[in-house]
């Protein structure tokens, strides 16, 4: 069985897909990149906002001319929009032959090649294989689902309460990917804060960053998306004094504006925000920090968004990332009063993210001059520390007196700045990349096949 696969989404369902991919191909599956080869075609779904459900479902529908101008035989549709809306996507897509839910993962490999799985239940989800992409950087999810309660999201409601995985298979996963030419590696789940919460040990989030370190040589661990009411002292401590943990936060604040927040339901008002930032800074040096923010959440009015903009001249995030708020079907946010017009959601949109681009301007400018670390990406493109990788810009390289080759880490001086990118010169390679692996081989994890439930 030939079979690809088409990932939308955030990087969790990147995750996803390559341990999909790594199921399929521990029963006889051959993967392949272009789906016009492929006899089987999946597509991993997003539900995050409007425009997301729209996006899948469009290429659920694109993916399906491949049943006439290619060699497919069967497209299946998993992930989150399959889990929330199963039962509208049966009646309105016969294009797709099969839809597999989040929770029902497990049941994939089963249901194309009956009783080859033997069924059994754990909390990790086993082996991947890597598909698409760059080949040096990689994700470790660590958890799965969500206990936050915010009012806007309807992340919770498909992706259940939720889940740590056990430290052990992870360090194996890690030092499986280290083996295939992994350097950077980020941590992501929901909230990485909550890691270790729900398992019998005492274990938490910089205990098992501990252990990963210990266990592997990768250079860069990158940690995104941690609330900021999670980051604790022994967390930091280890950021400020391990040189292999990027110094680099990805902490969703959502508004600056205490009203705003209370109706978002989110655990921090304003003034902790400042406090926990203004502590982190003095605490990490070169510390960049992440952040994200909804606007036009229902009763959000000018001063609210007014709020938001002098939060954000006051603490200068290194990035920002913005998003019109989009009602989604089961959350509070949905049924509440006094709901923005699309035109205003719009406007302060684009407010924003000009807003932003004027602080990253600045900040960029300041780092004219200064030698940094940067991973080589691909020909001409790589990313300072403080950079992940597709969601923080660039840092283009002039490579004309100097081989490189992606997933080498080299020492460069910048040489200019706008307000999304940096240029760089390079001096000389620190880490060479490790050397090529076959991409047609999965991440073993030595745990059977069974996809965890």
């Amino acid at each position: 069985m030939r079979f690809s696969l088409i990932t939308l989404g955030c990087d969790k369902n990147t995750v996803d897909s390559e341990r999909i991919a790594g199921v399929l191909v521990e029963h006889g599956g051959e993967y392949v990149e272009d789906p016009a080869q492929a006899e089987v075609l999946l597509v991993n779904t997003c539900a995050f906002i409007d425009p997301a459900k729209e996006e899948s479902i469009e290429m659920l529908l694109e993916a399906a001319r491949f049943k006439d101008s290619g060699q497919l035989k069967a497209l299946i549709a998993v992930g989150c929009l399959v889990e929330r809306y199963r039962q509208e996507l049966v009646q309105s897509l016969p294009e797709v032959d099969l839809f597999i839910g989040l929770k029902d993962l497990h049941q994939l490999v089963p249901q194309l090649m009956r009783g080859l799985l033997d069924g059994r239940e754990r909390r990790h989800p086993g082996a991947r294989l890597p598909v698409g992409g760059l080949r040096h950087t990689s994700y470790l999810k660590i958890s799965e689902g969500c206990d936050h309660k915010c009012a806007f999201c309807a992340i919770p409601i498909w992706r259940g309460r939720h889940r740590s995985f056990d430290a052990e298979p992870l360090v194996q996963e890690a030092r499986a990917l280290e083996a295939r030419g992994v350097v950077e590696l980020n941590l992501v789940a929901q909230d990485l804060a909550h890691y270790g919460r729900d398992l019998d040990e005492s274990l938490q989030l910089h205990d098992l960053l501990r252990r990963l370190l210990d266990a592997t040589e990768i250079p860069w661990f990158r940690l995104l998306y941690i609330y900021s009411a999670g980051l604790r002292q022994p967390l930091v401590e280890l950021m400020a004094g391990e040189e292999r943990l990027l110094p680099y936060i990805d902490m969703p604040i959502q508004h600056a504006s205490d009203r705003m927040l209370r109706l978002m339901r989110r655990p921090e008002r304003a003034a902790r925000l400042r406090e926990k930032i203004a502590w982190l800074r003095s605490e990490v040096p070169d510390l960049t920090l992440r952040t994200t923010v909804v606007v036009g959440f229902p009763g959000e009015s000018d001063d609210d968004f007014d709020e938001l903009l002098a939060f954000m001249d006051d603490v200068r995030f290194e990035h920002l990332g913005a998003f019109a708020f989009s009602p989604q079907p089961g959350t509070p946010g949905a049924e509440m009063p006094d709901q923005v017009p699309e035109s205003i959601k719009m406007e302060r949109l684009a407010l924003i993210s000009e807003h932003q681009r004027a602080i990253v301007a600045g900040i960029n400018q300041v780092l004219i001059g200064r030698e940094l670390e940067l991973l080589i990406d691909r020909c001409g493109e790589a990313r300072r520390r403080g950079q992940a990788l597709e969601i923080d810009g660039m840092t283009h390289i002039d490579a004309s007196e100097i081989e490189l080759a992606p997933g080498d880490l080299v020492h460069a001086t910048i040489t200019a700045a706008d307000d999304a990118d940096l240029w760089a010169l390079p001096h000389a390679v620190t880490r060479p990349a490790p050397p090529a692996f076959k991409k047609s081989e999965p991440v073993a994890i030595d745990m059977g096949s069974a996809w965890g439930r």
